[in-house]
Parts: C-alpha cells; structure tokens; sequence
C-alpha cells in the first residue's frame, strides 16, 4: 500500500517534470524509514536545479500525500 500511494503521488507530480523535458522513475521504498528513493531524467537528471526540485518540489508533495514518508533520495 506505501508503494501503491508513493506511486500514485508520483503520477501527480510527473506532468510538472515533463513540461520542462524530465521525468521521474521510482527506484525503491523503504517503507520502514520511510526513504523513498527516485531517479530524475532527462532534463531533471542534469538541471542545476534538481536539487531543488527533488526537495522544495517532490519531497514536499510526497511528505503531503503519503504519510510516513520522510526523505526523498535521487540515485
């Protein structure tokens, strides 16, 4: 059920990513600590700005939508 919810957060965001040529994909969950790992693409995979993205934009969302989510990775 984490996983299905972080996926269903993701799908959300995902539209956002990809205005701007990126994308998102959902590498694991780790439902007891709550990381959520992620990979950013195409133009999020190389924007100086993706940090900021990952944290300001996605942690964010995922923290509001999914409880028990506590830290969003990129790997």
């Amino acid at each position: 059920m984490f996983e299905a919810n972080v996926r269903k957060a993701l799908e959300k965001i995902r539209p956002n990513l990809q205005m701007d040529g990126g994308d998102i994909e959902l590498v694991g969950v780790d439902e007891a600590t709550g990381v959520v790992k992620v990979s950013l693409r195409g133009a999020c995979g190389c924007c100086p700005h993706s940090a900021m993205t990952l944290k300001g934009g996605v942690e964010r969302v995922l923290k509001a939508e999914v409880p028990g989510v506590k830290e969003v990775v990129a790997v």
